[in-house]
């Protein structure tokens, strides 16, 4: 589902982002969110090293490198979210559930 939110961000303020997103990377708080080894969608279990850092809302839609908008996640739902917001998100994981078990209510 598209919404149609896409902010204008400029490559300059994505690249300043990704610079903040890699200081948080080597600080103790983001290690201890990895050892956690919980993937933040999916709830599964993982070994620290096979999670990734997820911006709850993506770069490219206006999000920033802050401690509130980062989350540990696995590969596989990092990979699924790419560029979604978590309204799309939700709506993507409800649409998933429903083919899996069509008798599910909305």
């Amino acid at each position: 589902m598209d919404y149609g939110f896409i902010p204008s961000v400029s490559e300059e303020e994505i690249r300043k982002e990704r610079q903040r997103a890699r200081q948080l990377r080597s600080t103790r708080w983001w290690r201890q969110k990895k050892q956690r080894g919980v993937c933040h969608y999916c709830g599964r279990r993982f070994k620290p090293s096979e999670l990734t850092m997820d911006h709850i809302v993506p770069l490219i839609r206006g999000g920033k490198s802050t401690k509130s908008n980062i989350v540990a996640c696995c590969k596989d739902c990092n990979n699924r979210k790419k560029y979604m917001l978590p309204l799309e998100w939700n709506e993507y994981i409800e649409a998933m559930k429903r083919e899996k078990d069509p008798s599910e209510p909305l």
